[in-house]
């Protein structure tokens, strides 16, 4: 037990090479100086992973990893974060997910796992209370996410558990696979690739301990202010209303909604994919992550359809994958979108990564007549052709056909059709959320510089910021959208570095507790000393370090930079308009104490976050 409330102390570190399955004690220094999440994991991994590791061999390492709270009823922390290196962009790799599979690892006993080597044949991994197996998984390769996780739950011990898995796409290597955890998922960055080269099909858990805090009187009381507070704030009505696809409509009137591969933002069919749509026509119910009072979840029903989509209740599709099923692909039928959502759902793939590689074939089949048909297993990729993107996202997780290529990303279709990679959506390898950065200048940092993994929306949600979802408590101002300047940069700096706690503390980012409030809940949560301050020192450490694991992977602010296609001025909201790169970077490196040439932070930083150890490679 660890000295720390709200910690169980013990990390289960597994070794599939050898199948042996240990619990290691939670380092309480890593704990004090990052707290949790993703900032623990970064700190763990870095001396455990190279610039010649492979991503997708038994030295790699995934790390799933709580926040002290996780758990507790703290606002918006039952989340657990997976680390690892990413097979797609071969630096940082790092995906958040909610529902309910954190806090069953944290009732079972464990503050995370840790799993490295690699298994000869399928396996997966079971936890009840404190009790690990590894047991063949054999029957359940090949299977889809849905039914694998019906399958693992039909024991009677496990039927109130959570299962987190893999598809045909994870098995398959497909590089931007997903972990599927039931009403959630680690989505972004290629983590469902890293089980499957581990021959790691699933995970299945169940706990019943309870999570002992500090102050839990004291705690609860808080817990009820800062949710009464949360459910006053526009964004936490409108999510909880429509879902985070109730951001449509918003984010076409100011010009954020890319269209057909980011050649325009006009897109006037977008009433017929809006998240009131969705709720008019198909809502059921909300669903709520642990924690959570804002409810962003949907659970639909299609009922009776020709789309071979179960006529049952299910998950339906966030903003992100109605943005890049629908106007990226000049796509304007609700039910494609939620049958292509559906599908990637049990396929284990991506949304954002997938959509965009088939927008990026759509365009050169059509704007730049790139390719024909032929290059592309026969099939007619007209903007809106639904019924060949099923046949894609089929040929993608089993990597049949041209379905090889796509499934490693953009950066390989261009490859393969001699594409000038300025005329490529992605950066450091990884196709970007759906936040156009010519209406919000601060993504263009988000996107370029973070070193969440790549292109994170998360990592620096600007586009929030901007339209007046300021942090005063954190010195973080609601600049100007449009605006070039050191402002911008260093606002954009402050909330990247807030942003680097949330994923220690394992927060969602919906969450808008003040962060004196936030700082009291880890206090009371804990026993440890917090305050505002300290939450700044913090996040800027965890933001420090995470850029450390990625220059030691060989990359560098050469590396950072937008793409063509996504700095081109085009029709719309925002004609004319687009980030300056160059002042908007340059200013982040001064403001963040970064060197401009080589990326390292300062020697005077690193020694004042205690980082001076991490430098040494």
């Amino acid at each position: 037990m660890s000295n720390l409330k709200g910690y169980t102390g013990k990390i289960l570190e597994i070794d599939l090479s050898t199948k042996t399955i240990k619990t290691t004690p939670l380092d309480e220094n890593l704990a004090e100086l990052f707290v949790g999440g993703a900032g623990y994991a970064c700190a763990s991994l870095i001396s455990k992973i190279n610039k010649d590791t492979d991503p997708l061999g038994p030295e790699n390492v995934i790390f799933l990893m709580s926040g002290p709270l996780l758990g507790s009823k703290g606002i918006c922390t039952g989340r657990v974060v997976a680390c690892s290196k990413s097979p797609l962009s071969g630096i940082w790799a790092e995906s958040n997910t909610g529902g309910q599979i954190g806090v069953q690892m944290k009732r079972a006993g464990y503050d995370g796992i840790l799993v490295h080597g690699a298994s000869d044949q399928p396996v997966y991994l079971e936890i009840l209370d404190g009790k690990a197996e590894i047991k063949d998984a054999s029957q359940l390769w090949g299977k889809g996410i849905e039914e694998t996780t019906k399958i693992l739950k039909t024991p009677e011990e496990f039927k109130l558990g959570k299962v987190m898995a893999i598809g045909q796409a994870g098995e398959n290597l497909v590089k931007y696979s997903i972990i599927g955890c039931e009403e959630r998922a680690f989505g972004r960055t290629g983590l469902g690739a890293v089980m499957g080269s581990k021959k790691l099909k699933a995970v299945v858990i169940k706990g019943s301990n309870k999570i002992e805090l500090a102050s839990p009187d004291e705690f609860k009381a808080l817990v009820k202010e800062v949710n009464t507070a949360q459910l006053a704030v526009f964004t936490a009505q409108m999510f909880g209303a429509l879902g985070t696809s109730g951001g449509i409509n918003m984010y076409t009137l100011t010009g954020e909604l890319p269209v057909k591969y980011y050649r325009t933002s006009k897109f006037e069919e977008v009433d017929n994919i809006s998240g009131a749509t969705i709720a008019e026509k198909y809502l059921k119910k909300q669903r709520y992550c642990f924690a959570c009072p804002i409810g962003c979840g949907r659970i639909i029903e299609l009922g009776k359809n020709d789309l071979e989509v179960p006529e049952g209740q299910f998950e339906g599709p966030e903003y992100e994958t109605i943005a890049g099923f629908g106007a990226m692909l000049g796509n304007s039928n609700l039910e494609s979108i939620i049958k292509a959502n559906y599908m990637c759902n049990d396929l284990g793939i991506d949304t954002i990564s997938s959509s965009s590689v088939i927008s990026l074939i759509m365009d050169l089949y059509n704007n730049g007549k790139t390719i024909t048909a032929s290059d592309v297993d026969g099939l007619n990729m007209e903007w809106g052709n639904m019924e060949n993107v099923y046949q894609l996202l089929n040929k993608i997780a089993n990597r049949s056909g041209i379905g090889d290529v796509l499934a490693d990303g953009s950066d390989a279709v261009g490859k393969h059709f001699n594409v000038d990679p300025e005329q490529i959506a992605t950066i450091r390898h990884i196709e970007p959320p759906y936040h156009d950065t010519r209406s919000s200048f601060g993504m263009s940092m988000a996107y370029g510089i973070a070193p969440h993994y790549g292109a994170s929306h998360c990592s620096c949600d600007m586009y929030q910021t901007s339209l007046g979802q300021a942090h005063s408590e954190m010195d973080i101002q609601s600049i100007p959208a449009l605006e070039n300047s050191s402002e911008m940069s260093k606002h954009s700096a402050r909330l990247m570095e807030y942003r680097a706690f949330f994923s220690s503390i394992n927060m969602c980012v919906f969450a808008k507790p003040a962060a004196s409030n936030l700082a009291k809940l880890i206090e009371l949560g804990t026993g440890m000393p917090y305050d505002v301050e300290r939450i700044k020192i913090t996040g800027e450490r965890v933001l420090s370090l995470k850029r450390l694991f990625n220059l030691k992977m060989g990359h560098s602010p050469k590396d950072e930079k937008l793409p063509k296609i996504l700095v081109t001025p085009i029709e719309g909201v925002t004609e004319g308009k687009v980030p300056d790169q160059e002042l908007l970077f340059s200013e982040f490196y001064k403001y963040e104490d970064w060197d401009p040439i080589t990326g390292m932070p300062s020697p005077e930083k690193l020694e004042r976050l205690s980082l001076t150890k991490y430098a040494n490679f």
